[in-house]
Order: structure tokens, then C-alpha cells, then sequence
């Protein structure tokens, strides 16, 4: 099956999807015993390799066609005073992103990444999910195919990153509902609120989490009800990253609010995906560790855009350029003791 109209189609694309390969992982471990280093020297980059070579099938992977796709949405939330910045400024941004001056598109050039950007109905911001639901079954729907479309099959290794005012209380709202705890364990200054704009994003997401509490058993529902149309996209992104075993870097605490939506419908839907960085968005340490991820970089950052992914794109383009092109003990004519 490779389409999907409904909220349950979807979730039936799950239900079988590839995991990795444990021939090709053997084959890569073997590889890496016989390397001209001592074993476990490259600590990180050896894990990061394996999980490369398992995905990818193949006892030398690589990383030499990236994609970055940005997918940017308008939320009704906005306009109850939790972000910094006016919506206005997400069409802004995405103009940016396509001009090429944004950071992600810095990141993009320097480690070789395809970027692509996808703004999906900027005129027609989600629902105030304090009032009703952020979006109705179709809209989600439409949006989980815009992020699924957007994946390259050729890519081989892929990040999603987002642009949206009020993103970040809509990613609070989520991780509170997927993950438990109180509205201030995952509020977050953003784009830089004050103390006023933080009480404020927790009322936002407590009162959007208990009219929609009949719905916390279903993580679709969830998204349909307080989500945005760019984090669906990126759950979307994610889950056809999986099918066609591209393995994912994550970014900040907005993506993996996506992602988690997957992580709680099935175990180990997530195994394709490693973390790239921890960002200074107040709870994003806090998700990754009910995701159960450690992150291969923090730099303090909290710009979103996929930028932290983008910069973790060269860890592992230097660990697939180790595993892959270093030379054996025997090539290189080096005693192994």
C-alpha cells in the first residue's frame, strides 16, 4: 500500500514496517574489527556507523545524499500571545529559506544536503485547540502526505525540520498529552518569551489538553486535535523515511514532538532515527529521554529549522567516510598486534 486518505489507513502503513538488516550490522561490525585503529577508538562514530550499515543494508554505508526538508505551518494558538514573534513571520522565513540566507540553508550547503521546502496552507492557520480541535481529520490527513511525498527515495539519510509561529507550545501541548506531566515540565521560552508569555503558553496547553483528554489514548487523534500541519508533515516525513529505510537525524524539540507520535503508536518505530543534537528549548532533554535517545551534539541552540540536525549530518557523514574508506589492517600492510 503506498497511499492513504484516512487517519487509520496511515496508521495500517505502520503495522509492518522494515527493520533493520542483522546481516549487513554483522558484516559492519566484522569490518570494524579489522580497521587501522584500535577497537572502540572512535567511541560515537563506530555505534553511529553500525546503525548506518543496518538501514542502508550494506556492510560500508554511507552518507553522501542527504535531504532536508522544512515544512512550515501557521497555528491559531498564535494568537493567544505565546510566541515573541507576529505569524506573519513564518511566510517571512519560508521566503527566506527559498532565497537561500537562512542558516539551515548555510548547513545545507556545508555538508551537501538537498534542501527542500514545503509550506502547507500559511493563509489557513490550525484551529485554537483550547476551543475545538487544531485540525479535522482531512487536514491532518493531507498534511502526513505532504510530509510522506516529500522524502526522496534516493536520499540516505534524511532530517525534517519546521517553521511556525507558535510551534513551540503547540510541541508542549503534544509532548504533555503523549508523554504525561504537568503543562510546565514541557513549556519553553521559544522564541524568547518573557515570564508573562510562559504562564501564559502553560494555560494554552492545559487548557488544550484537558478539552481534548478523551482522545489521549489515540496518538493520531492526538495530533489531529493539537498538532500543527508542519509537525504532521514531519510525522508523515518520518514514517515514510522508514518504509523506505532512509535512516532519520532529529532535530530540536519540535521534531521529536513529531516523532513521537509514532514512538507511541508502535515500539520501536523510532529505530530508524537517532538524535542530533539536545537544543535549549526547556523540556527537549526531557522528551529525548522518554524517547529513550542520547544526542550526538549540544551547542545550545534553539533555532529550529532543522539546524541541529543539519550540523549532526557531519558526525555521520564522518562516521560512514571512516567505516567505509578507512583501510584494513592487511590493505594497509599495518600489524594488528
Amino acid at each position: 500500500m503506498t497511499d492513504f486518505s484516512t487517519l487509520a489507513e496511515f496508521r495500517a502503513h505502520l503495522a509492518d514496517m522494515p527493520k533493520p538488516d542483522p546481516a549487513a550490522i554483522a558484516g559492519a561490525r566484522a569490518r570494524d574489527a579489522v580497521l587501522t585503529k584500535p577497537p572502540g577508538a572512535l567511541g560515537r562514530l563506530e555505534e553511529v556507523a553500525l546503525w548506518l550499515a543496518g538501514w542502508q543494508v550494506t556492510a560500508t554505508p554511507h552518507a553522501d545524499r542527504p535531504q532536508i526538508a522544512i515544512f512550515a505551518g501557521n497555528h491559531g494558538v498564535a494568537a493567544l500571545g505565546v510566541s515573541a514573534f507576529p505569524a506573519e513571520v513564518t511566510a517571512q522565513m519560508v521566503a527566506n529559506f527559498v532565497a537561500g540566507g537562512a542558516a539551515i540553508n548555510q548547513f545545507a550547503r556545508t555538508f551537501g544536503a538537498r534542501l527542500t521546502v514545503h509550506p502547507i496552507d500559511l493563509d489557513r492557520p490550525t484551529g485554537d485547540f483550547t476551543q475545538g480541535p487544531a485540525m479535522s481529520e482531512g487536514d491532518c490527513v493531507a498534511a502526513l502526505r505532504v510530509g510522506w511525498d516529500a522524502v526522496s527515495a534516493d536520499a540516505d539519510v534524511f532530517v525534517a525540520g519546521e517553521m511556525g509561529i507558535a510551534n513551540t507550545t503547540v510541541a508542549a501541548a503534544l509532548a504533555c498529552a503523549l508523554c504525561g506531566g504537568a503543562p510546565e515540565d514541557w513549556v519553553g521560552r521559544g522564541t524568547g518569551v518573557d515570564d508573562a508569555g510562559l504562564r501564559r503558553k502553560a494555560d494554552v496547553v492545559r487548557d488544550g489538553v484537558a478539552r481534548h483528554r478523551a482522545l489521549l489514548d489515540d496518538p493520531l487523534a492526538v495530533l489531529a486535535a493539537l498538532g500543527g500541519r508542519e509537525i504532521a508533515a514531519m510525522t508523515g516525513a518520518i514514517a515514510r523515511a522508514r518504509m523506505l529505510r532512509i535512516p532519520v537525524v532529529l532535530d530540536g524539540f519540535i521534531a521529536c514532538a513529531a516523532a513521537t507520535v509514532l514512538a507511541r503508536l508502535h515500539p520501536g518505530a523510532l529505530d530508524h532515527c537517532i538524535a542530533g543534537h539536545v537544543s535549549a528549548e526547556h523540556a527537549h532533554a526531557r522528551l529525548l529521554g522518554h524517547l529513550g535517545m542520547d544526542p550526538l551534539l549540544s551547542l545550545g541552540l534553539r533555532l529550529g529549522e532543522g539546524s541541529g540536525a543539519a550540523l549532526a549530518l557531519g558526525v555521520v557523514k564522518a562516521a560512514a567516510a571512516c567505516h567505509s574508506g578507512m583501510a584494513t589492517f592487511a590493505e594497509a600492510g599495518v600489524s594488528d598486534g
